[in-house]
């Protein structure tokens, strides 16, 4: 029978492991954004929140960038060992990812396979900043399989708004970036063109 875990953490309830996770993370962060008690925005919750940030940008309030955390071979993982195992791996990123932000930062999450983080009044060298730090910090989580830790194959994606951009372009931008951050320089960070 195959086993899986995140971290060292085999699969078993996904609030009690993610606590035990956050526990024993020293750059994990307490403090829960989401609606749903995650580390993560809903999708509803997100879209709101991007469409507010952006008007906001039009406005000139400032700048905005948004980062696209993709998780390849995530389906691989569900469909061997089960969602349980694909949603504490998402959870424990999303907590290790918000160490690395401010605390107006948000991170959501829209689909099954990615987080997208939401940087209101960074440009895109600061956002970039971030992204690699984040990176950083994520390529130090692990999934065991079978006896066999080895880190998830993660890029990212960033795309700074520009007048004409919409809330849903500019996820699409940092997406399309984060796809080609994966394919040309496994687990890298890549700017939108």
């Amino acid at each position: 029978m195959a086993s899986a875990s995140v971290n060292g953490h085999p699969g078993a309830n996904l609030d009690s492991t993610a606590t035990r996770m956050a526990a024993n993370d020293p750059h994990a962060r307490t403090d829960s954004p989401g609606r749903d008690g995650r580390s993560w925005l809903p999708a509803a919750a997100l879209q709101e929140r991007l469409t507010e940030e952006v008007a906001r940008a039009e406005r000139g309030l400032g700048p905005l960038t948004c980062l696209v955390v993709v998780i390849e071979d995530l389906a691989t993982v569900v469909e061997r060992y089960g969602d349980e195992l694909a949603e504490q791996a998402l959870a424990h990123l999303a907590q290790a990812l918000r160490g690395e932000l401010r605390v107006f930062d948000q991170v959501g999450r829209p689909g099954t396979s990615e987080l997208v983080v939401l940087l209101p009044g960074a440009d895109g060298p600061r956002g970039e900043i971030v992204a690699r730090r984040g990176l950083g910090r994520l390529r130090t989580i692990k999934i065991e399989v079978d006896g066999q830790r080895r880190p998830l194959p993660i890029a990212i994606g960033l795309a700074s708004w520009r007048e004409g951009v919409t809330p849903e372009g500019l996820v699409d931008e940092a997406r399309s970036a984060a796809r080609a951050a994966y394919w040309t320089r496994m687990g890298d960070v890549r700017a939108a063109d």
